[in-house]
């Protein structure tokens, strides 16, 4: 019961991330049933019914990854003093995220499935004047047990990410919890430090400098930015291959449509895995040239939150430029999904851009301690502004000529 309420009581803001989490698996639910329903209408074409299967992965990717931004931003379900005198310690709140990211995908799933049998006639007649029933299937019985499974996938997944995520670890564990331990420790030892903010531009210089080297110190590089350039050449080059056939109907076709979808799965994940050294090396630059308070507090923030902000950025990146590229290659959107495109388009963006502001979210709460002491130190508020602008404006710099540069060689036309 006390969980139960400690999930109930979040804040508006928690509820309306969960929301979000729910509205995405419901589109999700929905593409994954409407290629059930294009199997069904065409059982002579299996090859191009398992492709539009297949796509679905993109979408239910998109929204289990949001689906687990937003259970490590729950306050609700973090380890506090006190609650594992009452049987709610790490592992009890790691599965009450679990359940709570369970019954959010279970909420969607389910208004996907009455908005299919809906748009089937199933329910209450033909809506639209029948619309709908051209690519669902609506003049054949609809199997209960495959909709079914289908409609198990994102929930399963979802849950099970988010208890594989927040599962609870040794402490005693190199690499575990010490460097969150030892960032606290060091925010609490410099706030609890006599220190008053020197007077003067020069003297403020120096003696913000010597705080920002002790309460937000930087974590060592992400790794993993060698083998991010190396998938994200070999899905650029996959992607060249594969436009090799003809533009209207590239994804179409079973063959040319499974490179084209392994090619971008492989430019997205070397984006995702390049994305943090790449925000690691914009916070390197902010401290290079003799840098100020601005600049220091600015880049050290950036190389700390490195992993958390740029992989959510590589997404992004790689889906604006995917969107990018169709739009430059492709004229005619109508032989892909067909009506469903405009679903899909909306439950990936969608998922991407909520992802992202949601892990600046947890980016904010994880610095909520070393913010606190610089603040109590004297450190002005408008020098925090300030520095947020700047991380801003640096990863705005570096991320939009990329993603820019990827879907240029992404749509570049085949050599003959």
């Amino acid at each position: 019961m006390l969980a139960l309420r400690l999930t109930r009581a979040a804040r508006p803001a928690v509820q309306l991330r969960r929301l979000l989490v729910a509205a995405a698996s419901a589109g999700t639910g929905f593409l994954l049933l409407g290629s059930l329903g294009y199997a069904l209408d065409h059982p002579q074409t299996p090859g191009a019914a398992a492709l539009r299967l297949a796509w679905c992965v993109v979408p239910l990717a998109a929204t289990v990854y949001l689906a687990l931004a937003v259970a490590r931003t729950d306050p609700g379900t973090r380890p506090r003093p006190g609650l594992s005198a009452v049987g709610l310690g790490p592992g009890r709140l790691m599965a009450v995220s679990a359940l709570t990211t369970l019954l959010a995908c279970v909420l969607g799933s389910l208004v996907a499935l009455l908005f299919f049998l809906h748009l089937r006639g199933d329910l209450s007649g033909l809506p639209f004047d029948g619309q709908g029933a051209r690519f669902l299937a609506a003049d054949r019985p609809l199997p209960v047990p495959a909709a079914l499974t289908l409609l198990a996938l994102l929930p399963l997944a979802a849950s099970g990410a988010v208890a594989l995520s927040l599962r609870p670890r040794d402490p005693r564990r190199p690499g575990a919890k010490g460097s969150l331990s030892a960032r606290r420790l060091a925010v609490t030892r410099t706030a609890e430090a006599p220190a008053e903010a020197p007077e003067g531009a020069e003297a403020g210089e120096a003696g913000w400098s010597d705080v920002l080297t002790v309460a937000p110190p930087p974590r060592e590089a992400p790794a993993g930015f060698p083998w991010g350039v190396a998938a994200l050449a070999v899905g650029l080059a996959v992607q060249a291959y594969a436009n090799r056939a003809a533009p209207a109907s590239v994804l179409a076709l079973p063959v040319e449509g499974a490179a084209v979808l392994g090619g971008w799965l492989l430019t997205a994940l070397g984006l995702v895995l390049a994305a943090p050294g790449l925000t690691y090396l914009c916070g390197r630059l902010l401290q290079s040239a003799q840098p100020g308070a601005l600049r220091l507090l600015a880049g050290r923030v950036l190389m700390s939150e490195a992993t958390r902000i740029g992989r959510p950025l590589g997404v992004v990146c790689a889906v604006t430029s995917a969107a990018l590229a169709t739009t430059a290659m492709y004229d005619q959107p109508a032989a892909a999904f067909g009506p469903l495109s405009t679903v899909a388009t909306l439950v990936v963006g969608g998922c991407t851009l909520a992802t992202l502001l949601t892990a600046a979210v947890e980016a904010r709460q994880s610095r909520a301690g070393t913010t606190a002491a610089l603040l109590r130190l004297g450190a002005p508020a408008t020098m925090l502004r300030g520095a947020a602008v700047l991380r801003a404006g640096a990863l705005i710099a570096l991320f939009v000529p990329l993603t820019l540069l990827i879907a240029c060689l992404s749509a570049l036309p085949p050599t003959k």
